[in-house]
């Protein structure tokens, strides 16, 4: 079982002038409580299931399995539409890290959160310029929620 370690922000604007190959991203949630979240990804021509666990301060665990693009469009269609999120991902490096910016769709338009991946919890960071609020302790900004979300949500400036 890996271990994810994580930090996320709410990003300003600013930071799509960065943002240059995206990839498209669905998730799906097919269970959501305070223990564990069970998700469909479509990333790309990829699909995921994922389970994540309970967050403890900025880690919680994590399993990913790639699926068959037949069984994974099976379970997006048995979804309603507020149980996704469309967002598209974009890679960028700052200060030595590696940033996941989504810049979400559909009613989340508008939206872009910034997650960087740690190797500890105290690991320092160097935030980029484009970088907001934290909100890793924040439930509203998991995509869990936001897929069930009623706006409005803080958008950074």
């Amino acid at each position: 079982m890996a271990l994810e370690i994580e930090r996320k922000f709410l990003a300003s604007r600013a930071v799509l002038e960065h943002c240059r190959f995206g990839l498209p991203i669905l998730q799906g949630y097919l269970h959501t409580d305070a223990e564990n979240t069970l998700r469909v990804r479509r990333a790309g021509n990829r699909t995921f299931f994922t389970w994540k666990g309970r967050r403890r301060g900025a880690s919680r665990e994590e399993v990913e399995r790639e699926v068959s693009t037949e069984v994974g469009e099976a379970v997006f269609l048995a979804l309603r539409t507020d149980e996704c999120v469309a967002k598209t991902r974009y890679r960028i490096e700052h200060a030595g890290l590696v940033w996941d910016v989504d810049v979400f769709e559909g009613r989340l338009a508008g939206l872009i959160l910034a997650e960087v991946e740690l190797t500890r919890e105290d690991q320092p960071v160097d935030l980029p310029p484009w970088i907001g609020r934290e909100v890793t302790q924040d439930e509203r900004y998991r995509n869990s929620r936001l897929a069930r979300a009623k706006l409005p949500i803080e958008l950074a400036a």
